[in-house]
């Protein structure tokens, strides 16, 4: 299957000391060949890169990796095709329109073939993939139900709520391990590994599992900051990730957990 790489942070942060990890896990330390790609949410503005081939020796992943793009929320996959070649238009993260806004997707996992009769209308896809049909039927749900964004905070419950069912229903299908953004939040959603952590004051030194490399965040950033990343398994071995459950969905913003819907410790 694929890895996911997410983050969320209250302050503009790059995100090279992770993917750097990331990389490694396509096509060198794993089997996540079948390309990669990464959005970079700068204010209204979405940044994105994608290569079909994969990130261990892609330049281009280099060139994100030694480029400190700052953003609040970060999306990353690398991809283990299951359904659909291995071509561009169906490298993750996707990315559509709604209110205004860029709304980014990227899925872990394999869901059967009756996720193809689901209707799409307005969100039509541009790739072979299952996991893009997924998307486009989630977020015509989304538009349907909201076709504005949410005006207070018993709305955007409700849209929480929303998500949630829909990944449920995704969940049905298979393994939907989920991450989704509209610039403001990241939604999280877990069906089997995702992992998640935290960093803030006071900041250590962390060491990357899959690549010869180590950071202290301590220098790197200041007592006010927080950084949560998410990933489908710990990128470091030195820090104490929390698993998600499945079910949960959690939606981050600013680089702390908004809304905990579904099991809780």
């Amino acid at each position: 299957m694929c890895e996911l790489l997410g983050m969320s942070a209250n302050v503009p942060t790059d995100i090279c000391f992770s993917f750097t990890g990331l990389m490694q896990r396509g096509g060198g330390t794993g089997p996540h060949r079948d390309g990669w790609g990464i959005a970079f949410y700068e204010g209204k503005g979405c940044r994105t890169f994608h290569d079909p081939g994969p990130s261990v020796n892609s330049e281009i992943a280099r060139l994100v990796q030694r480029h400190p793009i700052k953003s609040h929320i970060v999306i990353s996959h690398i991809r283990q095709a299951n359904v659909g070649q291995v071509c561009l238009e169906n490298t993750h993260p996707f990315s559509r329109e709604l209110w205004g806004r860029h709304w980014t997707y990227a899925h872990n996992g394999q869901l059967t073939a009756e996720v193809f009769s689901w209707p799409v209308d307005t969100y039509q896809p541009v790739g072979t993939t299952d996991s893009e049909q997924a998307f486009c039927w989630l977020l015509g749900q989304i538009r349907r139900q909201f076709p504005q964004p949410p005006a207070d905070e018993m709305q955007q419950q409700r849209l929480n709520d929303l998500i949630r069912q829909c990944c449920d229903q995704l969940r049905g299908l298979g393994v939907f391990n989920m991450m989704l953004s509209d610039a403001e939040r990241l939604y999280v959603y877990c069906t089997t590994k995702l992992h998640w952590i935290t960093r803030r004051a006071p900041f250590g030194q962390a060491v990357l599992s899959d690549a010869d490399l180590s950071v202290d965040f301590g220098t790197e950033t200041t007592p006010n900051d927080v950084v949560t990343m998410i990933a489908t398994m710990p990128l470091t071995t030195n820090e104490v990730w929390q698993p998600l459950h499945v079910g949960e969905l959690l939606v981050f913003r600013l680089g702390l957990i908004e809304a905990h819907l579904g099991r809780q410790e």
